[in-house]
């Protein structure tokens, strides 16, 4: 697959990219197929890919009325060479978590919020690998201002940022920050990102302009039920606490991936557009409001097909030129793209772990995607 970026005059850069399912996450006990999870605590830390917690529906799919199953397994990768080697040994989270914001740092993986069965938390993690004694060490953080899930998290620095999500009311527009260097003055309230928004991919450049975050996409749940997705991109100016409103994207998407290419490209990786998940969220709104017992059977009926027939999540890849702020879409991902997870980068290779892969089905895969690029 080869992409091209405009970056010069009568210059253009030409991105080569090379996918592979990179590893697949073994089977859970009691499971004779891998199934994935969504939502799980992924980065990569001393050449380690962590991933960790997450959620599936073991024994059936939720219109079948099977049961969501948090889970705490932390399964480590040995990703030297930009290859992946699964550690033999198990580990285990504190507790079950799946949808928890999470980014790396430079002493260890830190994880915000999330949910399980008991609901929505305010808890945050530090999770440190002891490369001598290969054990999983935890350190608590200070707690969150409000339980949040689906929030998105990057670091600049030693400074943490932490964006929207899901609250036990409504979808928040907070953005919030942690200086690692001085733990004890808690999460600090920065300026409000300009809509609520949850499941956003975030990203954050560094350079002469300064350091800047970015959430592109994303969505808002409504009163109604019924969620608004997004196709804006919001810039934040770590300087001047500001936001910036940038150029859409070509369309509404929630729930991808994405990475910073060389300080001068995002590049998104799939998503959700959200057209059967509407439609889904219209029939359950529709099947609440309905008295006549037969009518309601006959909504839950279209509402299951539509779920079980879901086709999947977008395949394209976006890349965003943040000097000339336009989008284009540049390319395909050759397999089922997974939602709610994250890309990881180290050096030339992005990996992405598991993720949902359609309603309420998860995939095993990590897929990795390598890429280099030329200008000519």
């Amino acid at each position: 697959m080869f992409l091209t970026a405009p970056v010069l005059a009568q210059k253009t850069t030409v991105i080569s990219m090379k996918w592979e399912i990179a590893a697949e996450l073994p089977t859970d006990s009691g499971q004779q197929t891998a199934l994935g999870v969504a939502g799980p605590v992924t980065s990569i830390y001393k050449d380690m890919l962590f991933v960790a917690g997450g959620a599936n529906f073991p024994d059936a799919m939720p219109w079948q009325g099977g049961v969501k199953k948090y889970h705490t397994a932390i399964h480590v990768y040995n990703a030297k060479q930009q290859k992946l080697k699964l550690l033999p040994k198990s580990f285990s989270l504190p507790y079950p978590v799946a949808y928890a914001a999470s980014c790396n740092t430079t002493q260890g993986v830190l994880y915000a919020g999330g949910e399980s069965e008991k609901g929505i938390s305010d808890k945050v993690w530090l999770m440190i690998w002891d490369e001598k004694t290969e054990e999983m060490l935890f350190k608590t953080l200070p707690l969150l201002p409000f339980p949040v899930t689906n929030a998105a998290a990057t670091i600049i620095g030693n400074t943490v940022y932490l964006a929207g999500g899901e609250t036990t009311a409504n979808t928040s527009n907070q953005f919030l920050s942690l200086d690692l260097n001085n733990v004890s003055a808690g999460w600090k309230r920065l300026a409000d990102i300009p809509k609520p928004v949850s499941h956003t991919v975030i990203t954050h450049s560094s350079g002469k302009k300064g350091d800047k975050v970015y959430l592109c996409g994303g969505r808002k749940k409504n009163s109604n039920g019924i969620s608004t997705l997004y196709n804006n991109v919001f810039v934040y100016d770590v300087a001047s606490n500001r936001w910036e409103e940038k150029k859409a994207m070509p369309f509404v998407l929630s729930a991808g991936t994405g990475i910073i290419h060389n300080e001068k490209n995002i590049l998104l990786f799939g998503g959700d557009k959200g057209i059967v998940f509407n439609k889904t969220e219209k029939l359950i709104a529709a099947i609440k409001a309905e008295t006549d017992p037969v009518k309601k059977q006959l909504l839950t009926e279209e509402k299951n097909k539509l779920q079980a027939e879901h086709p999947g999540f977008s395949k394209e890849v976006l890349l965003y030129n943040i000097k000339n702020d336009k989008w284009e879409i540049i390319g395909t991902i050759p397999f089922n793209t997974p939602v709610t997870t994250t890309a990881i980068k180290l050096k030339s290779c992005v990996f992405i772990p598991s993720g949902e892969i359609r309603a309420g089905v998860r995939t095993p895969n990590i897929l990795s995607v390598k890429f280099s690029s030329k200008v000519k």
